[in-house]
């Protein structure tokens, strides 16, 4: 039997489990999925113990997305990134690290009919969720305009994406940064405990695209103004879905039941 899992601290409140033994179900596989909640200190000897009792893959979320990068060999996207989401411990050797969570965002603005390649973009947001949109736009095309609470960090972030600009989240700026823009992606956590919004509601327009990270609640402030004004929605939990996917078909080489997995995860939430 293989042996997934999602490693983070605290993961009681993950939905990953019910998507992927779903996946499982459906194709026949012997499987399952698990959490692990090492504390931080114990995260190099949780990598070890995990290759060491041959762990297929695990998952991986805060706070250890940056942190393991130490424990695995990441591949080129990865590295630039600057966090790994997904691990695979079937090679032999060092664990390779990976980060789907970029593939999985474009996945998921891919299947709202989202235009990518020549599009100007706005990301909110330059955490781990940001970094990971911001390369995934870069790569396919996109012009990324970052917007952060800190403007230095939006700088920083910008020096490393290609073609990208950095700038700070007051309102004025943001309204002027979405006039022309085509796409824009809340990878913030505003909204997720509250309902707040870190775009003003007259800041956007019906020729938008808009993605919230935000997964619960579904819909967010920010997507309830959004499709007020006419612009496309996509909720955060496609991002989620097409993360998990892509992770799924990187550890067993099997086409993912994506249906299947999207049911399961929306029958939580």
């Amino acid at each position: 039997m293989d042996v997934f899992g999602l490693l983070g601290n605290p993961v009681g409140h993950s939905l990953s489990p019910p998507m992927h033994e779903a996946a499982y179900d459906q194709l026949g596989l012997e499987a399952r999925y698990v959490t692990f909640e090492p504390e931080p200190a114990d995260l190099e000897a949780a990598i070890d113990g995990a290759d060491a009792l041959g762990i297929t893959g695990l998952n991986v979320t805060i706070p250890f997305k940056q942190d393991v990068l130490d424990c695995v060999e990441a591949d080129e996207l990865a590295a630039r990134i600057g966090a790994v989401n997904t691990i695979d411990f079937t090679g032999s050797g060092t664990p390779t690290g990976h980060n789907t969570d970029a593939v999985g965002a474009m996945r998921a603005l891919r299947d709202h009919d989202v235009t990518l390649e020549g599009a100007d973009a706005v990301v909110v947001g330059a955490g781990g969720a940001g970094r990971a949109i911001a390369f995934g736009l870069a790569d396919a095309g996109a012009t990324v305009e970052i917007a952060n609470r800190t403007e230095a960090t939006a700088h920083d972030l910008a020096e490393a994406v290609p073609g990208a600009t950095g700038h700070g989240l007051e309102a004025d700026m943001l309204a002027d940064l979405l006039e022309d823009a085509e796409i824009l992606v809340n990878a913030t956590s505003v909204g997720m405990e509250s309902d707040e919004t870190p775009v003003p509601a007259d800041a956007l327009h019906g020729e938008l695209a808009v993605m919230d990270a935000v997964y619960q609640p579904l819909e967010t402030r920010l997507l309830r103004d959004a499709a007020e004004v006419g612009a496309t929605t996509v909720d955060g939990a496609w991002m989620l879905l097409y993360q998990g996917v892509e992770a799924f078909e990187l550890w067993t080489g099997d086409e993912p039941p994506v249906e299947t997995m999207n049911e399961a995860l929306r029958s939580q939430l």
